[in-house]
């Protein structure tokens, strides 16, 4: 299936989960094929890597894509990263939040997730789940930031996955309690090999690359 079917397929699927947002995962695709994606109705895309994300905005300046940043995010960058991004999604420690937030400064708010390290795995990124509600705080505190909920990965086994996609859904609906003032709406979990799943735990928001794009180059 070319990217038009395999998009039209997966919109299929999302109409019997309403709402919920396809974040199209662009990671070396070129900016080409993203366009290409975008004239199909795609919008919001993310990013892994700073520099390569930078050179892709300047090539698509003319479309208006709301860039989503969902890689680690290194100290040294949280400038950039705070300037040219709507969204970040990897948000997992005080920190982050205090740079982003100075960053930000005379700019509309920066749309901000927490991620969760729920897997357990040790080569995943994250903020530990008893710490989500403190860096929420923070994140709620701050001037520049907008608090929109959690992202994490799941573990690869499917069995330990629905329960990490139980347990995410459940801290989400307690951060919604918690803040009822704020726009809690982003539950942000699910890639192309789970995604399914965690349609059925709640998620608002799935992050797809490989089942759009095809296989991507093996990473250093």
């Amino acid at each position: 299936m070319d990217l038009s079917q395999r998009l039209q397929q997966i919109q299929e699927e999302l109409r019997s989960h309403a709402p919920c947002r396809l974040l199209a995962v662009s990671k070396t695709v070129p900016a080409e094929r993203m366009r290409a994606a975008y004239a199909l109705g795609l919008r919001h895309f993310g990013e892994n890597y700073l520099q390569e994300a930078l050179g892709k905005m300047a090539t698509l300046a003319d479309l208006e894509i709301c860039w989503h940043f969902i890689g680690r995010i290194q100290r040294n960058k949280t400038g950039e990263i705070a300037r040219h991004f709507d969204w970040v999604e990897s948000v997992d420690r005080s920190l982050l939040v205090e740079r982003l937030d100075r960053e930000r400064a005379g700019l509309p708010p920066l749309q901000v997730l927490i991620e969760v390290a729920i897997s357990g795995e040790e080569s995943k990124g994250g903020c530990a789940i008893e710490g989500i509600f403190s860096l929420a705080e923070q994140i709620v505190a701050s001037a520049n930031l907008r608090f929109r909920g959690l992202m994490a990965l799941a573990h690869p086994d499917p069995h330990v996955a629905a329960r990490n996609f139980a347990q995410l859904s459940e801290s989400y609906e307690q951060l919604q309690r918690h803040f009822p003032a704020e726009q809690i709406d982003t539950l942000s979990m699910g890639t192309s090999g789970d995604y399914p799943e965690a349609l059925a735990h709640g998620a608002t928001e799935i992050r797809l690359g490989t089942v759009l794009f095809g296989s991507r180059p093996k990473e250093q």
